[in-house]
C-alpha cells in the first residue's frame, strides 16, 4: 500500500527497464504480428476468414463455436462458446473486457444478420457483473429484441457456467446492398 492509502497507484506503469528477455518476446511479437498480416491480407481472403474473433485464417482468433436456431416464435438464437487464454488476460486471471466486447459484437451479429436484413454495429453497451476467467469455457448467448424499419436490435448474456460474467444490448442498422458493395470494393482496393 502506498502512503496515500491506494494500492493500485502506479498499476499500468512499468517500475523497471525491460530485461534482454522481455526485449526478445517484444521483438518476436512484432515478428508474428506481421506474420499475422501476412496471412489475413491475402488477395481473395474472404472478411469473415480474416475476422479477429471468428477468422479462420487469423491466429488471434479464440475459436468460437457458434451455433444459431430460430425459437418457435421466429426469434434468432445464438450461442458462442470459447475459452480464453492468458494473450487474452486484463485484470489478473481475467478476460480483457475489450476482447469480451468484441465477443459480443460477433455473436449479437450473427443473431441480428439472421432477421435476412444483416447490418453494422451502430451502438454496443456491455455491463460487467462479475469476472470472467481465462481458461475456461465461456457461453455467449445472443437473440434479437427487436426490429424497426433498418434498426435491428439485440441483446445477450456471458457466462461462465452458472454465473452471469456479463451482459450487453446492442443496436445495428441494416445495410443497403450498395453500401456493403462499395465497403467490398474499398477493401479490394486498400
Amino acid at each position: 500500500m502506498t502512503q496515500d492509502g491506494n494500492a493500485f497507484q502506479g498499476f499500468h506503469q512499468r517500475h523497471a527497464p525491460p530485461s534482454e528477455d522481455d526485449l526478445r518476446r517484444a521483438a518476436r511479437a512484432d515478428e508474428v504480428r506481421r506474420e499475422i498480416d501476412g496471412l489475413v491480407t491475402v488477395p481473395g481472403i474472404s472478411f469473415l476468414d480474416r475476422s479477429p474473433v471468428i477468422g479462420a485464417a487469423n491466429p488471434l482468433a479464440v475459436p468460437l463455436q457458434v451455433s444459431a436456431t430460430v425459437d418457435a416464435g421466429g426469434v434468432p438464437q445464438v450461442t458462442g462458446i470459447a475459452a480464453f487464454g492468458a494473450a487474452y488476460e486484463g485484470p489478473p486471471g481475467c478476460v480483457h473486457g475489450g476482447v469480451i466486447a468484441a465477443y459480443f459484437d460477433e455473436v449479437l451479429g450473427v443473431a441480428q444478420s439472421m432477421t435476412g436484413n444483416p447490418g453494422m454495429t451502430v451502438n454496443l453497451s456491455v455491463d460487467f457483473v462479475s469476472p470472467t476467467p481465462l481458461g475456461r469455457e465461456l457461453t455467449f448467448h445472443g437473440t434479437v429484441t427487436g426490429v424497426e424499419g433498418r434498426k435491428i436490435r439485440t441483446s445477450g448474456t456471458l457466462h461462465h457456467g452458472e454465473v452471469l460474467c456479463a451482459r450487453a444490448t446492442g443496436l445495428f442498422v441494416s445495410m443497403r446492398p450498395e453500401v456493403f458493395e462499395r465497403l467490398l470494393k474499398l477493401r479490394e482496393e486498400g
